[in-house]
């Protein structure tokens, strides 16, 4: 894993900044958003900005409401330390499009299905997750349900690689903020 930035004295100097809220989506929230859940949530604790963020996943289809993550999803992420452990998938609700400052899709595909519910005035909020990538941008992450589990070491790959670049967007928007007394 790449080295992470440490924000810690970002968010020692100001305890009452604002928390940045991030939701990652794919289409059924089993495989692919909770793992950049689960990942971004780890990026953050080690860079001491986990007090800053609300990280969630959710999808924009109902099928697997309730269910775990996918099994090859959830072995995958152990095999790198990260726990998936009480997840559950939930589709998109009306009142993420408020709550969340960031609603980041996997694929063009759920982006288009978030840009149909999203209320006008939150489109900005919208986005691929990937833009945020060093080193693989504009892809998406491709869906590997029905791929076998080299695709899930894959998308972990792309994954890591996004939440390394969002955080970065983001610790540089709370330092503007801190630096402008916001």
């Amino acid at each position: 894993m790449p080295e992470l930035i440490d924000c810690r004295s970002l968010t020692e100097r100001q305890p009452g900044m604002r928390k940045v809220r991030v939701l990652f989506v794919c289409t059924g929230n089993i495989c692919r958003s909770p793992m950049a859940e689960v990942v971004f949530r780890r990026y953050a604790e080690q860079a001491g900005l986990v007090r800053s963020l609300t990280v969630d996943s959710a999808g924009t289809h109902d099928f697997n409401v309730g269910q775990e993550p996918d099994d090859r999803a959830r072995s995958v992420a152990a095999s790198r330390g990260y726990e998936m452990k009480g997840m559950r998938a939930r589709q998109v609700r009306r009142d993420d499009f408020k709550y969340f400052d960031y609603l980041l899709a996997m694929d063009e595909g759920n982006l288009a299905v978030l840009r149909e519910l999203c209320p006008s005035n939150y489109l900005r909020k919208l986005g691929l997750f990937m833009q945020y990538s060093a080193k693989f941008p504009g892809l998406e992450i491709p869906d590997p349900y029905h791929r076998g589990s080299a695709s899930f070491e894959r998308v972990l790959d792309l994954v890591e690689n996004a939440a390394i670049g969002l955080l970065d967007h983001i610790r540089r928007e709370l330092t503007a903020e801190t630096a402008n007394g916001q």
